[in-house]
């Protein structure tokens, strides 16, 4: 019994030690600041989970880095008038250039929805807009679901999610290994929960006009 304990004490030991190396390697793949120029693409998708998202997508679609703009996994409550209402030029942006997805529940339904989109549109490329420390399991998620377009990522870094407050920062870290073990399950697609309201197969995102952004 003393050698079993000992035992499970040294293997206990031994999954801490990789486990804290593994959230040190998806620590290294968080970028602590903002890109400084983006590579054109065909079109924008956002993932929705704050404020500052929303509003860096729509800048890079105002700045012609993409042709149209999916704001992915929009809460079904939430109408295309108030979108309208919120977002910088919304009501231009909203008649030529902006669609909005309400089926995605999760990152991999944020991936199936923007597949979906992308495919009835056929774009080749895409710029990701979704927060620093998301950008790797979203980036992963969207590989998978589209394995022929081109990925930009241009990560939303905001001062709490900065490097140097990572470890002086409680909820921070919280954050972090919450996100870091996602990326595990998500990495050997473990699903435990639903990615899509409804069939996956359903109508495409809601859309305004067809003209490009000016």
């Amino acid at each position: 019994m003393r050698r079993l304990f000992i035992g499970m004490l040294a293997l206990g030991g031994l999954g801490a030690v990789v486990g804290g190396i593994g959230f040190i390697a998806f620590t290294t793949q968080i970028a602590g600041h903002e890109p400084a120029g983006v590579k054109p693409a065909d079109a924008i998708v956002v993932l929705t989970g704050g404020p500052s998202r929303i509003v860096d997508a729509v800048s890079l679609l105002n700045e012609g880095l993409g042709q149209r703009l999916l704001i992915t996994g929009v809460n079904k409550s939430i109408s295309s008038e108030e979108m309208r209402r919120a977002l910088p030029d919304g009501e231009r942006l909203m008649d030529c250039c902006i669609d909005l997805g309400h089926k995605a529940l999760n990152t991999r339904g944020n991936a199936l929805e923007a597949a979906e989109w992308t495919r009835e549109r056929r774009f080749r490329s895409l710029v990701v807009v979704t927060s620093s420390w998301h950008m790797p399991r979203a980036m992963m998620e969207l590989s998978r679901a589209l394995p022929d377009v081109e990925l930009v990522a241009y990560p939303v870094v905001t001062s709490r999610t900065e490097p140097e407050n990572w470890w002086s920062d409680t909820g921070t870290l919280k954050l972090l290994v919450k996100e870091y073990l996602k990326y595990i399950m998500a990495t050997v697609k473990i699903r435990p929960a639903k990615a899509v309201a409804g069939p996956q197969a359903e109508t495409a995102p809601s859309a305004g006009g067809s003209s490009a952004p000016h």
